[in-house]
């Protein structure tokens, strides 16, 4: 499986890549079954730098129907770049449907949007 869930609010977009691989065996008699899977998500602010050289801390979280998690970052000199990434695995965990949806939400300094990723190759 690979997916890939994309999305934007006002000064955000995002992309969700999801790779999942199962593995079907055979243990003597018995069927056996395991999976792998690693996702990246890339969030990009859609103005300039500039626009981003005050902000002091970013905040972002995702949620899926099976896992979740987020990421803080601070700042005491101004970004150097616009996109933000954050990736992670598992090993037999839950897999992700091709038609989920992914709820994004950013936090900067005193602003804050949330939006959600949808799967445009299905």
């Amino acid at each position: 499986m690979d997916y890939q869930f994309t999305g934007e609010s006002e000064h955000w977009e995002a992309v969700y890549s999801y790779k999942a691989t199962e593995i079907w065996g055979k243990k003597g008699r018995q069927a056996t079954h395991s999976s792998k899977d690693n996702y990246v998500l890339t969030l990009k602010y859609k103005g300039s730098l500039e626009e981003l050289s005050s902000m002091k801390h970013l905040e972002y979280s995702y949620e899926t129907s099976s896992s979740k998690g987020s990421k803080r970052e601070d700042y005491p000199a101004p970004p150097s770049e616009k996109v933000f990434t954050t990736s992670g695995s598992s090993v037999n965990g839950a897999m992700k449907n091709k038609d989920e949806m992914i709820k994004i939400h950013v936090k900067w300094d005193d602003n804050d949007e949330s939006f959600e990723l949808r799967n445009k190759t299905k």
